[in-house]
């Protein structure tokens, strides 16, 4: 999530999407082929082209200052990979009819599905999930790097964002692109969330699980209420050109989600190559990928001693956090706030 200053952006002297990506406004630019690395060079991050490096200026040590987060329409964004002119690219994106939407919640299987979607759409290839780091791989379209990289991106692109449908931008609804929704128990949601607010500088410290229940709840998290995200993509005018997935799903059988994908995003694979994008986009396998499991991250950005970035990767771990009393008043009050929608609870089936 690159952020980018002078006559591209007049809303921050910012940097590189994540603060460890940085270049000093006294270094040149990286060569053509080169990779941006803690204000140098690295053979570990992806390529950018020396036009965009020139837009790398020095870090922001007033970002903190103001807060951590921007406000929009009642959203917490992170300031730290989203500016005003991040939000207006994204508004004003066009949409191609081949585009394929990674839509999700925070916490719910985004870093998962972009490690399965680039091998299944390139009939296998494995390349990209394995030298480029996810946040360039499929970046968020409402994130401060996404202008250095969609418009220039060859068809078909692979697109995250977090964003609820209602903001989505004009061109998405208009055109025939495709949209994968991914959900997940939201009690599992909140654990995670609590964990990556414990290790993520750049975010609010959480406080105690009780009082981060409460922040959730109460939608005053990353991308407001997860009731609110879930009831906008339920039951759209675009249905047909959507898929929904579940985390849980994922879990339980990965090769067959991998098929309904392929086959919705009409791609005919082999079982051979469905198998091996399953083998490779396995949890476990993701989690010891440098380019997705956020290791490039410095100690002083994401604090791995406190919490990894990726956990787990099971259902039902929240019965190992919350108390009876407190997963009782989560789910009345997530229940409640659902009650009349078209959002349909799996713990119902429990």
């Amino acid at each position: 999530m690159m952020k980018t200053s002078g006559q591209v952006s007049s809303f921050y002297t910012v940097e590189h999407e994540c603060p460890w990506l940085w270049v000093s406004p006294h270094s040149q630019p990286p060569l053509e082929g080169q990779h941006l690395y803690m204000g140098g060079v690295s053979p570990l991050l992806s390529t950018y082209s020396s036009a965009a490096a020139r837009l790398l200026p020095a870090r922001d040590s007033d970002r903190i200052m103001d807060g951590k987060y921007l406000t929009y329409h009642g959203l917490l964004c992170p300031k730290e990979n989203h500016s005003a002119d991040s939000l207006k690219y994204f508004e004003e994106f066009q949409c191609r009819d081949d585009d394929v939407f990674i839509i999700t919640y925070p916490k719910s299987g985004t870093t998962w599905m972009q490690e399965i979607l680039p091998p299944l759409l390139s009939g296998g290839d494995l390349t990209a999930v394995t030298t480029l780091p996810n946040w360039e791989r499929v970046p968020w379209l409402e994130e401060t790097h996404a202008a250095l990289l969609l418009d220039q991106r060859p068809s078909p692109r692979i697109i995250t964002s977090h964003m609820p449908l209602h903001l989505m931008p004009p061109s998405f609804l208009s055109s025939k692109a495709k949209a994968i929704y991914v959900t997940r128990d939201p009690r599992d949601v909140l654990v995670s969330s609590f964990y990556f607010h414990q290790m993520a500088s750049f975010l609010d410290d959480p406080g105690t699980f009780d009082e981060f229940i409460e922040k959730f709840l109460n939608g005053e998290v990353l991308l407001g209420k997860w009731t609110d995200h879930m009831k906008s993509w339920q039951k759209t005018d675009i249905a047909n050109r959507m898929m929904y997935v579940t985390y849980e799903e994922m879990i339980k059988d990965l090769k067959g989600v991998i098929g309904s994908l392929s086959r919705f995003l009409d791609r005919d694979l082999s079982d051979e190559v469905l198998e091996a994008v399953a083998k490779h986009g396995s949890f476990n396998s993701m989690k010891t990928n440098m380019m997705s499991n956020y290791s490039l991250v410095p100690q002083q950005i994401m604090d791995t001693s406190k919490s990894s970035f990726l956990r787990k990767g099971i259902a039902g771990d929240w019965k190992n956090n919350f108390s009876p009393e407190q997963e009782a008043k989560f789910r009345a009050a997530i229940e409640e706030e659902l009650e009349g929608s078209d959002v349909k609870l799996r713990w119902n089936e429990e």
